[in-house]
């Protein structure tokens, strides 16, 4: 058994190539082989986002304050609030952020293929973000 105790893992700032704005991510937990779990907290400030990307086994988004948005591409973009869970099959190419006027915070889990967590991609651009909710 391994605790982490409250505080003992620095906040970081989210790395620019891979997101827009101002997002700051708590680790959770990075689990040890065999297991695959990687699970941080996420924070946006108002317009920030992730860059577009995709997950090789999936991904799971709980909302845990703040409004954001979400979008696979191709589809709508869509509104989450608290309490909302999100699930991104594998390899769906999608990004999730906060809204234009209010932060959001997230736990996202999601799991390793072979060591790989994630595929980044391009960035989300302003027109992408600001279209229509729906």
């Amino acid at each position: 058994m391994d605790i982490h105790v409250s505080g003992s893992r620095p906040t970081r700032r989210a790395p620019k190539e891979n997101f827009t704005g101002s997002v700051l991510q708590d680790p959770i937990n990075m689990a040890p082989a065999p297991a695959r779990l990687n699970a941080s907290r996420v924070s946006f400030e108002p317009g920030a986002r992730t860059a577009w990307h995709t997950h090789p086994l999936g991904q799971t988004l709980y909302v845990i304050s703040g409004i954001g948005r979400v979008q696979a591409k191709g589809g709508p973009i869509r509104e989450i609030r608290p309490g909302d869970v999100v699930w991104i099959p594998p390899n769906e190419k999608h990004w999730h952020g906060a809204s234009p006027d209010n932060s959001m915070t997230h736990i996202a889990m999601q799991e390793a293929l072979d060591g790989v967590y994630s595929t980044w991609m391009e960035h989300v651009t302003d027109e992408e973000y600001n279209g229509k909710v729906g």
